[in-house]
């Protein structure tokens, strides 16, 4: 870069150079001075004009360095547009990340980067450029977080491939004040209504809302459950797949914690033995679409053709088909169960996710707690503790 990441460094005796990005190319000139610390100040103060004319777009490489070979390359090559790297980048995702992640990409640059940004040369795209994008934008923070992760991860690309000289978007995060949510999407079943729905159901699409209901797997790790998951001595089943809309196959949890043993309880073990019946010899994915006698592809089948008929005929008011994790979590809390047990069945690294989202089924402390420390450390003797209370 140069003289203390400044871009500019003595060139030889009698120049200065002076480094920069230019149209997505790396340029490098020299200027007719010594290289003293007064003209080192001079060349970087150049170079802060040509950065802020590359910017502005007014920028003209002949009329600067007129003596340049570059000048004559420049005059007839057209920048790169934004559009342009990130179609090619977009394409080396697809080898380098798993098929959900690169789907989510792919949404976020085609629907909303290209559309504002794509014909830009990607030189020109600032960080007040997509500041003011951002502010414009009528979506949740969650959703800004992710549109500026992509793009992040994007730029630090084409920083890396020397396409830009900066990423605008590095130490920078935009985010939206939001108002505190009136409501959480946490609303689980009850026990009526999940036995109102499984009345409704046979066969395998029973066994599978009973065995989500009673261990709590995302709907991408469900469907994605082969038979040699299941460890029937021990009664758990071994979670580290999961299949997702996008992808054409399982993948790995996107996480370590998502990687995990599941207790089978009766009513998830009563699923699976009757679920034996239909696909246990095949040997391969325990839950099939009894429609097409293959593995679901994931939850918008399950929740067309499977989870909204079933909750219509049972008059059950309509919840999406992760709520049966939600409701999962909540039977084991409300029945006392520890919460660091809970979330390591549902897949949580920490017990605090677990406490924030559904701290409400956790049963308060009884007018009891405290009386095993009582009795096993406290003194039997008023006076001397009474004495010792005062001391402090």
């Amino acid at each position: 870069m140069g003289r203390d990441g400044r871009g500019v460094k003595p060139g030889s005796d009698s120049s200065i150079e002076i480094s920069f990005m230019y149209q997505g190319i790396r340029c490098r000139e020299r200027i007719a001075l010594k290289p003293t610390a007064t003209n080192l100040k001079r060349a970087e103060l150049h170079r802060a004009a040509i950065l802020d004319a590359i910017l502005r777009g007014t920028f003209d490489y002949a009329t600067t360095f007129p003596n340049s070979s570059r000048a004559t390359q420049f005059s007839s090559t057209k920048p790169e547009s934004t559009k342009t790297y990130l179609e090619r980048w977009l394409d080396r995702k697809e080898v380098e990340v798993k098929a959900s992640t690169a789907e989510g990409y792919r949404k976020i640059i085609t629907h909303r980067v290209i559309p504002q940004f794509g014909d830009l040369p990607l030189s020109e795209l600032s960080r007040k450029r997509i500041r003011e994008w951002l502010d414009g934008l009528t979506t949740s923070n969650k959703t800004l977080s992710n549109i500026q992760s992509c793009l992040r991860s994007a730029l630090d690309d084409a920083v890396y491939d020397e396409r830009i000289e900066s990423n605008p978007l590095q130490g920078w995060t935009y985010q939206r004040r939001e108002a505190p949510k009136q409501t959480d999407d946490v609303d689980p079943f009850t026990a009526e209504e999940q036995q109102a729905i499984q009345a409704q159901l046979n066969g395998q699409g029973r066994n599978l809302i009973q065995f989500a209901f009673w261990t709590g797997l995302r709907t991408s790790e469900l469907v994605a459950l082969d038979w040699g998951d299941i460890d029937w001595i021990r009664g758990v089943v071994r979670i580290s797949r999961a299949l997702t809309q996008a992808a054409t196959e399982a993948e790995t949890t996107k996480t370590t914690s998502g990687q995990r043993e599941v207790k089978l309880l009766k009513p998830a073990l009563q699923a699976l033995m009757d679920q034996k019946q239909h696909t246990f010899l095949a040997g391969l994915e325990v839950f099939q679409n009894p429609r097409t006698g293959e593995r679901w592809a994931g939850d918008g089948p399950i929740r067309k053709t499977l989870w909204q008929p079933a909750l219509k005929r049972a008059g059950v008011r309509y919840r999406r088909p992760y709520q049966t994790r939600h409701t999962y979590a909540s039977m084991m809390l409300s029945a006392g169960e520890h919460p660091m047990w809970v979330a390591t069945q549902m897949g949580h690294s920490s017990w605090m996710m677990i406490s924030r989202i559904y701290g409400r089924w956790m049963p308060s402390a009884d007018v009891g707690a405290g009386s095993k420390a009582e009795s096993l450390f406290g003194n039997n003797d008023n006076t001397m503790t009474t004495s010792r209370l005062k001391g402090l």
